[in-house]
């Protein structure tokens, strides 16, 4: 039940959040549904944590060899969390802004996260195209009617990427139903004791990695993201960033890998150098920027794209690190986003060229700014240390000149890391920084729970290791 009421909590709280026409109703309701998302998630967790609570398998259309199948283990468990933590971290950071129609603004944020709970836990390959709709649709609205001058042409090259990535996994779908023996099954357990061919693993191999690979994104299918991060309000691209971009790493992990096993283990080393090639790039571009919405955006390509690499060297240690580093990077992206918001709405402009001395005038944001950084750099007792570790010890164990050139992006990371904290923070004060203060107690608030969190994982990361080790096992034994 657990899995349905993830689901249902949010869905209907956007549904009602549509018919609220007042700013401030509309922001305490949505933060409300969010609270109880999230509880109902630790529940899940540390209360409920049985066969009974985590799966529901209803009757949906039988005839059709599909049904309302949800099921959640570690790796579910540890996305809905984090879906579940992200949503009222967004909705608290930014309470204080000011959205035409906010009603509903907050309507579609819930049921984005309506939509990706249910790609987190849907175990039949419909019902997962369902919501991965589910997840997109709201999405879309959101960015295209709210953020900045240029948000409907980024929207529109974000929908065709996404669009065509769509019809392809729904193709293949469609066509794994139908190699299925006796009356056909959309089961994700049907389809991981599929025999296809090696032609026919070849081929549609490439219909779902292509999806999922537009939706993390990876290089070269990442040119959508950059644009869409930097015209998108920054709430919705704390959700595509932070929450979005995992249900494409997690879909490959659990319905690419397992159900192309040949495929994955032929093209993996393309796939890899793809990766590693786009994590060089994109970490080169983020030093170029002057927009640090742009600098976020490169950094997270980059930073997925290690994640990529990762899965297809498939080695244990590696895996670990994906499962953990998916639930970091959320909370240290969040954080960097949530900076960069506060700043915007201060000063008015996101260029790094027109910032300098905010340290001054804002001390505490700048500490927490600095701590983010560090963390988006993986240092030692930070969260994300433990992630990369893993995921660069697993490519080393699969090829060591891949891992070496791949190893290069650290140094990369603190060069645009370091180098965009030293332009906002620190030098001499400028004429639109002269004036700021420091962020508004929401802010600095929220910004102090993602820091705990940081820490916490940094120097105990046991817990994540441990709720999605069983997951990593299961998935690379099939």
């Amino acid at each position: 039940m657990i899995p349905f009421l993830l689901i249902l909590v949010p869905l209907i709280g956007g549904l009602i959040s549509f018919l609220l026409k007042e700013d401030r109703a509309a922001k305490s309701w949505s933060l409300l549904i969010a609270l109880i998302t999230l509880a109902i998630s630790l529940s899940g967790i540390y209360f409920f944590n049985n066969a009974d609570a985590l799966t529901l398998d209803w009757p949906w259309m039988p005839a059709l060899g599909t049904s309302f199948n949800l099921h959640m283990d570690g790796m579910s468990n540890m996305l809905t969390l984090l879906t579940a933590i992200g949503l009222p971290v967004i909705f608290v950071a930014i309470y204080k802004n000011k959205y035409a129609k906010s009603g509903n603004f907050y309507a579609g944020m819930l049921l984005t996260q309506a939509g990706m709970m249910g790609v987190f836990v849907a175990a039949d390959a419909l019902l997962f195209y369902f919501f991965w709709e589910l997840a997109l649709i709201p999405a879309y609205f959101l960015a295209s009617n709210w953020g900045g001058e240029k948000r409907v042409a980024a929207t529109f090259k974000f929908f065709v990427y996404t669009f065509v990535g769509s019809l392809l996994m729904l193709i293949g779908i469609f066509y794994l139903y139908f190699q299925t023996p006796g009356n056909h099954s959309f089961s994700i357990d049907a389809f991981y004791h599929l025999h296809l061919k090696t032609s026919q693993q070849y081929f549609f191999f490439w219909l779902f990695f292509i999806a999922f690979a537009i939706k993390m994104p990876i290089f070269p299918f990442h040119t959508w993201q950059p644009d869409a991060y930097e015209q998108a309000s920054t709430g919705v691209t704390m959700v595509l960033s932070a929450l979005m971009v995992k249900m494409g790493v997690y879909a490959t992990i659990r319905w690419l890998v397992p159900v192309f096993p040949q495929a994955t283990n032929y093209f993996s080393m393309l796939i890899i150098i793809l990766s590693v090639i786009g994590m060089l790039y994109t970490s080169l571009i983020a030093i170029r920027q002057d927009d640090v919405k742009r600098v976020i955006a490169y950094s997270s390509i980059a930073h997925i794209g290690l994640m990529c690499a990762a899965i297809f060297a498939q080695k244990q240690a590696g895996w670990n690190g994906v499962m953990v580093q998916m639930f970091n990077h959320g909370i240290v992206v969040l954080g960097l986003w949530i900076v960069a918001d506060a700043i915007e709405q201060q000063i008015g402009t996101r260029k790094l060229s027109e910032m300098g001395g905010m340290a001054q005038k804002a001390p505490e944001l700048a500490l927490l700014f600095v701590i983010m950084a560090l963390a988006n750099v993986a240092l030692p007792l930070t969260n994300s240390f433990i992630g990369e570790f893993l995921m660069f010890n697993g490519l080393f164990q699969y090829n060591v000149v891949i891992a070496i050139f791949a190893l290069i992006t650290i140094i990369l990371t603190a060069v645009y890391t370091l180098n965009t904290v030293q332009k906002i923070f620190y030098g001499e004060l400028v004429s639109t920084t002269n004036n700021a203060i420091d962020a508004g107690l929401n802010v600095r608030l929220i910004l102090w729970v993602l820091v705990i969190v940081i820490f916490f994982f940094g120097i105990y990361p046991e817990p994540m290791i441990h709720l999605t080790n069983d997951t990593v096992n299961a998935l690379l034994a099939k």
